[in-house]
């Protein structure tokens, strides 16, 4: 096994761990009516492939429109406030999660995220499967009453 000369190791001041303060991410990123996203780490700005992070804020009492983000899997996790998720063709599901949970959504399942409070922005770290920005707009007919899903895990059953 022969170890890599100096000619070709990676510079890794400059190729190395990023820190992205929170005051200077990018709000030039793709968006949905009634959130505001900012990406940290994309391949713009830090060279990911692989993963797009960043954050997620709705004003209180407001929602989004519903949309779908492709082929990626998306991880958002609650910091602060309350937040409604509804899904489904005609986003007849309906979850809530507050501070400290985590919410996954799979590849191209049609969503809405809700503010479930009329005081507070829902605060929100939002990652992706992918580098790419992918959102698809909707146009759905919400029914009147979602169905409540309860988590259930599928690995620790009682």
């Amino acid at each position: 096994m022969s170890q890599a000369g100096p000619e070709e190791t990676p510079d890794w001041k400059l190729h190395g761990v990023r820190v992205i303060p929170g005051d200077q991410l990018d709000s030039n990123t793709a968006q949905t009516p009634g959130m505001d996203r900012a990406a940290a780490i994309n391949f713009a700005r830090v060279g990911a492939r692989k993963i797009w992070a960043g954050t997620v804020s709705i004003y209180p009492n407001a929602k989004t429109g519903a949309h779908h983000h492709g082929a990626l899997e998306s991880v958002i996790y609650v910091l602060r406030g309350r937040a409604r998720m509804r899904w489904g063709d005609a986003l007849e599901f309906t979850a809530e999660a507050g501070p400290g949970d985590f919410i996954f959504v799979p590849p191209y399942v049609p969503h809405q995220e809700i503010n479930a409070l009329t005081d507070e922005t829902l605060e929100c770290v939002l990652v992706r499967s992918d580098s790419d920005a992918v959102v698809v707009n909707l146009d759905i007919e919400p029914v009147e009453r979602p169905e409540l899903v309860p988590w259930i895990d599928p690995i620790h059953r009682a």
